[in-house]
């Protein structure tokens, strides 16, 4: 019993390597939980045209908006584990949504980390009627008058929604949530000042801080951002400890073979290392970065724990 049961292991890890060896031989089709803009979309698109040309296929970017990102994550949770149907995962959906939603309708455990693509530090920026020019101002004027101001969100469970819960509870501070459908109707709101306040990736607010539109008063990382220079650090600007980065990476059905998973990380490396990839992600205002499916399933493990702390502390829900 022993012995067959060993050599049907050999034959499905045979199997699954012959498979690799010929994959893909058809179009990739990247699952987008986002409508076309903003990081994640942007992400997915940075990394699926070089990746075409590495791999001499084409990929498919499929846009499914709604329902907090369930409807493309349960799609890709469902999908025939071949390698030819991947999720551009959201950082704030996939480590938030477990602790947001009773009734979810997947699970952490239903896919296969394949490689962290994008990064994008936070920027906190207010419509100029604000009359704040620094952080310290926003945190004294919002200190004064609280509920008074309004904060923008791509929607309910986004990262700038659970990121601007995490400065409240570091700054003491009563900001009131309007949640969007998306970074393109948040960011129009923001614009026409009927929401004051709007913490999120570059991709959304950077032409409009250049402009003059909207007044950028930190950005929530380590370092300045590379085409933000003369916006100061959270730290800098005399909050330190407020952090926030999201990532979008790219994931597989649970049950997808560990060769394929192995050749697509492969490639999807090589796409990333284009000279040309990291300067179109420059000019976008996010970072390409790559990580391999073990460290970031590490990576998935320890922000499920930290923002459900972040999550539990401010009783949000999405039910």
């Amino acid at each position: 019993m022993l012995r067959k049961l060993a050599c049907a292991a050999l034959l499905a890890a045979s199997v699954a390597s012959a498979y690799a060896q010929d994959f893909p031989s058809k179009s990739i089709t990247i699952v987008v939980p986002n409508p076309p803009g903003g990081l994640v979309d942007t992400s997915a698109r940075l990394v699926g045209d070089p990746l075409a040309k590495v791999i001499k296929q084409s990929v498919v970017i499929d846009n499914r908006p709604g329902g907090s990102g369930n409807i493309a994550y349960q799609a890709v949770g469902r999908a025939k584990p071949d390698g030819y149907t991947l999720l551009a995962s959201y950082s704030a959906y996939h480590t938030g949504n477990p602790w947001l939603m009773k009734d979810l309708p997947w699970a952490p455990k239903d896919f296969a980390p394949v490689a962290l693509v994008a990064v994008a530090t936070n920027v906190i920026t207010v419509h100029p009627s604000l009359p704040v020019n620094t952080l310290k101002e926003l945190v004294d004027y919002l200190k004064k008058n609280p509920g008074k101001v309004n904060y923008a969100s791509q929607g309910n469970g986004s990262l700038s929604h659970l990121g601007t819960e995490l400065f409240k509870q570091q700054t003491g501070t009563s900001i009131i949530h309007v949640p969007y459908k998306g970074s393109g109707q948040a960011i129009q709101d923001v614009l026409a000042g009927q929401v004051q306040m709007f913490i999120t990736t570059p991709p959304s607010v950077i032409q409009h801080i250049q402009s003059g539109k909207l007044k950028a008063l930190a950005v929530a990382g380590k370092s300045r951002h590379p085409n933000l220079p003369n916006v100061p650090t959270t730290a800098e600007a005399g909050v330190p400890g407020f952090e926030l980065e999201a990532w979008v990476a790219l994931f597989a059905p649970a049950a997808t073979p560990q060769p394929v998973i192995a050749k697509l990380t492969q490639d999807i490396k090589l796409a990333l290392d284009q000279p040309e990839t990291r300067t179109r992600a420059a000019t976008q205002g996010v970072e390409a970065r790559y990580m391999p499916p073990e460290a970031l399933g590490s990576l998935v493990k320890k922000e499920l724990d930290y923002w459900g702390d972040v999550i539990k502390k401010a009783h949000i829900t999405l039910d």
